[in-house]
């Protein structure tokens, strides 16, 4: 996912977008189309983009009015797996990477699967707790020194309380 389309921003078409990609300037370009969730609009095609303040506005085409976008309101944007340039970082992950990892304590521990990751200024994993529940761990290396993308786990070593929140 690289986006969520959010509420309508003024008259002409236009809706604001939570950006949830490293490389906006790349992902939202006039003439990129890109595909959506729920799957059943089929893909967006932008004609417009820009930033107002801090904040993307995306135009797409067929949706030229107030109402029409807000239609498309919660829409998650995203780029097929194929398109997406490999990374150089070897540190470094792609969301869906994540989502659906083991998480366990450094002693082998259950502690639940990665349900997402938000970007708040911070990365964070979303953890399905095992015992119920959601964990929001900090990801970075000190909290989660392990990912294993082909072992399909990630170790949790949280500092203290983390566990209690």
């Amino acid at each position: 996912m690289v986006g969520r389309i959010g509420r309508p921003h003024g008259v002409r078409g236009e809706a604001t977008v939570e950006v949830r990609t490293d490389d906006p300037g790349a992902r939202f370009r006039v003439g990129v189309a890109l595909r959506t969730d729920p799957a059943g609009r089929g893909p967006l095609t932008i004609t417009a983009a820009r930033w107002h303040r801090d904040v993307l506005l995306l135009a797409f085409e067929g949706y030229d009015s107030r109402e029409a976008v807000e239609a498309l309101r919660d829409t998650l944007l995203e780029v097929p797996v194929a398109e997406l340039p490999d990374l150089e970082d070897p540190d470094a992950f792609y969301d869906h990477q994540l989502v659906g990892l083991a998480a366990r304590l450094p002693d082998g521990t259950p502690l639940g699967e990665v349900t997402a990751v938000r970007h708040e200024g911070a990365e964070l994993l979303v953890v399905r707790r095992v015992d119920g529940g959601e964990l929001l761990v900090p990801f970075v290396a000190a909290i989660v020194p392990t990912v294993d993308v082909p072992g399909g786990f990630v170790v949790v070593d949280p500092p203290e309380g983390l566990l209690d929140l």
